[in-house]
């Protein structure tokens, strides 16, 4: 139990040391480092990679934006089999679609809540 916390936390926070090396050292905008990450978990996943590698490390794998892309690709693939081309497109919806919610509904109330402390310019 502990061992998988322990792994989890590392390989969560190795994760996020990538995309902040992205943002210092290649100075990437927040938006490509973004874009990055899920574009590479989806690769991985692409290969047959990130099951495993969730097998790994837990939360430490589903937890960051990288599990977003491999959730897409495998939603797609999955649906790919059953379905054909239009798999392709439904696929990676029905699978994350619940989580896209979710942000789009947290995100209006947050927006309706609180107020913005600067101009936009």
């Amino acid at each position: 139990m502990i061992f998988s916390v322990i792994t989890a936390f590392i390989v969560g926070g190795l994760i996020c040391v990538v995309g902040q090396l992205l943002f210092d050292v290649a100075k990437l905008t927040p938006a490509h480092t973004l874009s990055l990450l899920v574009v590479i978990g989806s690769v991985l996943d692409g290969f047959g990679l990130y099951e495993p590698f969730i097998d790994f490390a837990g939360a430490g794998a589903t937890i960051p934006i990288t599990s977003f892309g491999n959730s897409l690709t495998h939603g797609a693939m999955q649906e790919a089999e059953k379905h054909g081309f239009i798999g392709v497109l439904t696929g990676m919806f029905e699978v994350t679609s619940s989580g896209i919610s979710a942000a789009i509904i947290f995100g209006v109330v947050a927006a309706l809540i609180f107020r913005s402390k600067g101009k936009v310019s």
